[in-house]
C-alpha cells in the first residue's frame, strides 16, 4: 500500500534552455522554486502543496519527549528538556514549556495558513479536475485546518479563526480570540466539510479521509461537552477560572449541556457505524488471557488485523531514518544501550487490574508479593517490568544475561570465589553496562516498540506507525457521551467490547462508579496516545492525577537457602522478591498542580506581536 510520506515539498525539476545572450536571460526564475501561480495551474503540484501541509504532523506523538511524561503515565529521565516545566506548574509566557512540537503557535498558524491557500486557490482551479481532484484536495485541507486549530483549542481554549491568507500590504494583520463555542463550531463545520468532499474518495494511508473527518469531529465535541468547557462547571472547580473576566474564551457560558453531550454521542455513532474497530465483536473476554496480550499488540503495532483501528496515522519508513522510527531506541532499556526516555511509573502500573476486574492493592498480601502477576493483560503488552523477556541482548552482554530478561532490581549471586555479592540488574542506573542512561521508575516502555529481534533498536529503525485517530478512540467518546446522558446500558455494551477483546471481564457498576471504571479503562487502552494529558484537563481531575508526585519500584532479589547462582536470571525457585514503591526524588521531579495548567499561556511573543490577544488565566499580563 503506496504510504504517504511527510517531507518537504518536492519540486518539480525545471529544465531551462538559453538560446543566445538577450534580454530573456535575466529572467529566468530561480532554479529551486516554482512560482506560487505556477502550482495552482498544474495538478501534480498542487497535490505536492497539499501533500506539504501533512507536515504539520512531525512524527506524531513519537518524539524522545513524549506527551505521557506531562501525565500520570510516565516519567522523562533526562533532565533540562522542559518537561518539568509543565510537570512542577512553572509555565508562564515568557517560558511555556515542552509540549510536543507540532504544538507552536506560530506553526499551527503557518500551517493553517498554508490549507487557507491551498482552500482559495483550489476554489477557482487552473488546471483539469481528473478523477475530482479538486475535491479531494480541497477536502483533505479542511480538514487539515480543522485539525491543526483543533491542536490549538485544546492547549489553549478559544484562539483567532483565520480563514483565509493575510497578503502583503494589508491595514491589519491583528485579531482577537474567538470565543471557544466559535473555534468549535469553526473546527466541526470544516470536519462536515471534509467528510463530505473525501467520501467516497479512496484514499492512501496516511491521508486524511472520510472516516478521519468523522472521528475528529467526533473528538472535539467530545472535549466540547466536557466538564472544564462548560463555564458554571468550571468555576465551581476552579477558582482561577471563576476569576477570569472572559470565561467565553474557555468554554460555554450558557445553552444546554445535556445538548452538547447529544451531538457528541450522535457524532461518535456515526464513526462507530463504520465498523472498522478491531475483533469488537466478542461477546466473552478473549481466552486465554495471552490472546488479550495478542490482540493489543496486534492493535499496537498495526498489523495481524490491528492495523483495520487506524483512521489516520503517520507512517514511517525505516529507509528514510526519521526520528518516529526511533521509538525503542528514545525509551527501551540502558542495558540494551537505548535510552530509557519516557519511562512508566508506579501510579500507572497500580491502575492495572486484576485479571479478574478487581483493583490491585498492595494491601493485599498476594498482590504485594508477586506485583505482576495476574494483571489485565494489556499490561504484558505495554510495559517492561522485572523479569520481562525481551529481544536477545548484543552479543558483548548475552553472556551477563543468556536468558535476556529485563533486570531493574538488586540481587543476591555466589561470585567465583563462593562470596554473596550483589548484582546491579543490567537496566538499571548501576548497570554495568550503562549507568546514565537507566530508568528512574524501575519500568520501560513497551507499547508501540517492534519485538522483532532483528529490529535491534540502538541502531534500526522500525515502521511503527503513529495513531492520530483510531477506532475505539470514537467508542470511548460515544461511551462517555452514554453515561453522561445516563444511557449507562448502552454505555456498559461498547465498553465491554474494548474489555473483552484485552482478555478482561465486563464491567457491571453504575452512577459514579461506572464513571471511574470509564476513565480508569480509557486510561489503560490508550496508554502513550496523547489522550491522558487532554483527558485529566477536561474531566477536571489534574489535581489528583498530573498533580500527584511520581513513584516508581525498588526490588530485591535475595538467594533462598541452598542456591547458589552465578548469572542471575529471574526465577521465583532461585529468589525471594520484595517489591518496595517508592516517591521520586524531588530533586529530578517534584510535581505540582496549580489551576493556570488547565490551559497554556499564549506566548510572549505572540502577545507582544498581536496586542489583540487576551492571555489565559493565571498568567501575568504585560
Amino acid at each position: 500500500m503506496k504510504k504517504l510520506k511527510l517531507l518537504a515539498l518536492a519540486f518539480v525539476a525545471v529544465t531551462v534552455t538559453f538560446t543566445s545572450c538577450n534580454d530573456d536571460f535575466v529572467n529566468t526564475e530561480p532554479l529551486s522554486e516554482i512560482s506560487q501561480s505556477a502550482v495552482w495551474t498544474d495538478a501534480a503540484l498542487a497535490e505536492a502543496f497539499v501533500t506539504e501541509i501533512y507536515a504539520g504532523f512531525g512524527n506524531g506523538g513519537f518524539d524522545e519527549q513524549m506527551l505521557a511524561s506531562l501525565t500520570d503515565e510516565a516519567m522523562f529521565t533526562h533532565p533540562g528538556r522542559g518537561i518539568t516545566t509543565i510537570t512542577e506548574s512553572r509555565s508562564n509566557p515568557a517560558d511555556i514549556g515542552w509540549v510536543n512540537n507540532t504544538l507552536a503557535w506560530a506553526t499551527m498558524y503557518s500551517r493553517i495558513r498554508a490549507a487557507n491557500l491551498a482552500l482559495e486557490n483550489l476554489a477557482d482551479p487552473q488546471f483539469p479536475n481528473t478523477n475530482n481532484i479538486v475535491e479531494r484536495l480541497t477536502g483533505e485541507a479542511k480538514f487539515m485546518r480543522a485539525y491543526f486549530y483543533h491542536q490549538l483549542a485544546r492547549y489553549y481554549g478559544g484562539v483567532p479563526i483565520i480563514d483565509r491568507a493575510y497578503e502583503l500590504g494589508e491595514a491589519d494583520y491583528l485579531a482577537p480570540r474567538n470565543t471557544w463555542e466559535e473555534t468549535v463550531n469553526f473546527i466541526v463545520k470544516d470536519c462536515e466539510d471534509a467528510a463530505t468532499l473525501l467520501d467516497g474518495k479512496s484514499m492512501a494511508a496516511g491521508r486524511a479521509n472520510k472516516a478521519a473527518a468523522l472521528a475528529l469531529k467526533s473528538r472535539i465535541l467530545t472535549y466540547a461537552a466536557s466538564d472544564l468547557h462548560d463555564i458554571p462547571t468550571a468555576k465551581a472547580k476552579s477558582t482561577t477560572i471563576a476569576g477570569f473576566s472572559n470565561p467565553e474564551l474557555l468554554g460555554y457560558v450558557s445553552g444546554s449541556r445535556t445538548d452538547r453531550w447529544q451531538k457528541a454521542k450522535d457524532a461518535s455513532k456515526v464513526v462507530l457505524d463504520l465498523n472498522r474497530g478491531y475483533k469488537m465483536d466478542l461477546t466473552a473476554p478473549a481466552t486465554p488471557p495471552s490472546q488479550g496480550t495478542t490482540n493489543y499488540m496486534n492493535i499496537a503495532l498495526a498489523r495481524n488485523g490491528g492495523e483495520t483501528e487506524l483512521l489516520l496515522a503517520r507512517y514511517f519508513i525505516n529507509t528514510k531514518q526519521e526520528n518516529g522510527g526511533r521509538i525503542g531506541l528514545y525509551n527501551g532499556p540502558n542495558g540494551y544501550n537505548n535510552w530509557a526516555g519516557n519511562t512508566p511509573i508506579q501510579l500507572l502500573v497500580d491502575d492495572y487490574e486484576m485479571l479478574d476486574g478487581t483493583k490491585f492493592d498492595w494491601n493485599n498480601p498476594a498482590h504485594a508479593a508477586d506485583p505482576y502477576a495476574n494483571r489485565d493483560p494489556r499490561f504484558e503488552a505495554s510495559i517492561l517490568h522485572e523479569g520481562s523477556p525481551w529481544k536477545v541482548r548484543s552479543n558483548a552482554n548475552l553472556p551477563k544475561d543468556p536468558a535476556s530478561q529485563i533486570q531493574t532490581g538488586s540481587y543476591e549471586v555466589i561470585d567465583a570465589a563462593g562470596n554473596k555479592v550483589t548484582h546491579f540488574g543490567l537496566d538499571t542506573r548501576k548497570s554495568s553496562i550503562e549507568d546514565w542512561n537507566g530508568s528512574y521508575t524501575g519500568y520501560y516502555f513497551r507499547k508501540f516498540t517492534d519485538p522483532n529481534p532483528a529490529i535491534v533498536d540502538q541502531n534500526t529503525w522500525q515502521q511503527i506507525p503513529w495513531p492520530i485517530l483510531r477506532y475505539t478512540e470514537a467508542v470511548f467518546n460515544y461511551a462517555e457521551a452514554c453515561i453522561n446522558l445516563g444511557q449507562e446500558e448502552e454505555a456498559r455494551t461498547w465498553l465491554n467490547k474494548i474489555r473483552f477483546r484485552a482478555g478482561m471481564p465486563a464491567i457491571t457498576e453504575s452512577g459514579t462508579a461506572l464513571v471511574d471504571k470509564f476513565r480508569n479503562e480509557k486510561r489503560i487502552e490508550m496508554l502513550y496516545e496523547e489522550q491522558r494529558y487532554h483527558d485529566t484537563r477536561r474531566w477536571m481531575i489534574a489535581p489528583t492525577t498530573l498533580g500527584r508526585k511520581a513513584n516508581g519500584i525498588n526490588i530485591i532479589g535475595t538467594l533462598k537457602p541452598g542456591k547458589t547462582v552465578s548469572v542471575y536470571k529471574y526465577s521465583k525457585d532461585n529468589y525471594n522478591y520484595t517489591y518496595t514503591p517508592f516517591l521520586i526524588d524531588p530533586g529530578k521531579e517534584n510535581r505540582t498542580w496549580l489551576d493556570k495548567m488547565y490551559f497554556l499561556p499564549v506566548s510572549q511573543s505572540e502577545m507582544n506581536r498581536n496586542t489583540k490577544l487576551t492571555q489565559n488565566p493565571g498568567y501575568p499580563v504585560k
